[in-house]
């Protein structure tokens, strides 16, 4: 008897936004790369998220294992990128004074 030692592709899709996701789903990468990180085996994995596959979460982490010096390079970026959208966010415009003022002129005209 012989084994198939065919080619297993990695069950990952980058999204329009440029995010890797495992396929099927809208889980990103660093979900699952986070969790194993934690401890989570991959069947807790699957646990928390159900939309994925066990056969997908063990060739992810596998993945991972294989080529962690580019994963650990893609999160740091996407954490970056995060944090920048972050700070973005806080140094908008103040929405409750925003509302306040708004509330204020409504109140002010049927006065």
């Amino acid at each position: 008897m012989t084994l198939a030692m065919g080619d297993n592709p990695v069950p990952l899709r980058i999204d329009e936004d440029g995010v890797v996701r495992v396929n099927g789903t809208r889980v990103p990468l660093d979900i699952i790369v986070d969790a194993f990180q934690d401890g989570a085996s991959a069947e807790e994995i699957v646990i928390r998220y159900p939309t994925l596959r066990l056969t997908d979460v063990y060739a992810v982490i596998a993945y991972y294992l294989h080529h962690q010096t580019e994963v650990d390079a893609y999160l740091e970026g996407e954490r970056a990128l995060d944090d920048q959208a972050r700070q973005d966010i806080e140094a908008g415009p103040d929405m409750i004074a925003i509302r306040e003022r708004l509330l204020t002129r409504q109140s002010a005209k049927r006065s």
